[in-house]
């Protein structure tokens, strides 16, 4: 049994990989993520269970819808793939256990916050700011984060981007980081504890600064081409959790 115990894991995370989806072009608009059920964003026909498979329908309708022929996101299946496969690292490090169920569902809100942040440039607080106070209890009680080290995340993680965001403002009169980005990194020093802060900020400045430069020498984009911080940030939290250890012993010299 234990067997395909791997394989379980990545289709279940693949299948909340396709309600995150749905939370994710719903969010922002203020819609229900539970009603109507799927149907095709051309149109509007519902779509069955049949073609509402995780990847496998993508690929199987060759990523159109089957009623209009519309092409359907790549995102659908890539947000599913992503889902399924963070599940099964996360599975792989902590076992069936509280700590891998609240670790997914944390890196579950990342993913919805960072494909958000991608297509409209915004991280929803309907997100963030439950997320602040159910992560610091979850932190806490289930993945050894000291009570301490979690509220000085919070404020650690809240006060340092507000800082930067209105420096930066000062210094070149024009916003360049929004209260979305403060909420999601406080959300994330709740969960991790201050000390993963350090981590997650260079780790998000350093892939951001390479992406960003590699996408601007593409499009041929002077310096003012916004590219939205949440994704990096995500990235940086998501990666903590499986080298955040080994690197907080290198910053120690442990």
């Amino acid at each position: 049994m234990w067997i395909f115990m791997p394989l379980f894991i990545f289709v279940v995370g693949a299948a909340i990989g396709s309600f995150l989806n749905v939370c994710v072009f719903r969010i922002p608009e203020g819609a229900s993520i539970v009603f109507p059920a799927s149907r095709c964003p051309a149109c509007k026909k519902p779509i069955s269970y049949g073609d509402n498979i995780p990847i496998i329908s993508y690929l199987i309708l060759r990523g159109a819808c089957r009623h209009c022929g519309v092409k359907i996101s790549p995102q659908y299946p890539a947000v599913e793939a992503l889902t399924g496969l963070l599940a099964l690292l996360l599975f792989f490090k902590y076992g069936l256990s509280f700590q891998l169920l609240f670790s997914f569902i944390f890196t579950a809100a990342l993913i919805v916050v960072a494909f958000i942040d991608l297509r409209r440039q915004i991280i929803p607080h309907v997100i963030t700011l439950p997320g602040i106070p159910l992560f610091f209890m979850a932190g806490v009680f289930f993945m050894g984060t000291g009570a301490l080290d979690a509220f000085l995340g919070v404020m650690i993680g809240a006060g340092c981007l507000y800082f930067v965001a209105v420096y930066y403002e000062w210094l070149t009169d024009r916003e360049g980081m929004g209260g979305g980005d403060v909420n999601l990194l406080a959300m994330m020093g709740a969960f991790l504890g201050w000390q993963s802060l350090i981590y997650i900020v260079l780790a998000a400045s350093l892939s951001g600064a390479v992406i960003g430069i590699t996408v601007m020498a593409w499009k041929g984009k002077d310096s003012k081409f916004a590219i939205p911080f949440g994704p990096f940030l995500s990235i940086g939290a998501v990666s903590y959790l499986f080298v955040g250890e080994y690197f907080m012993r290198f910053l120690l010299g442990r």
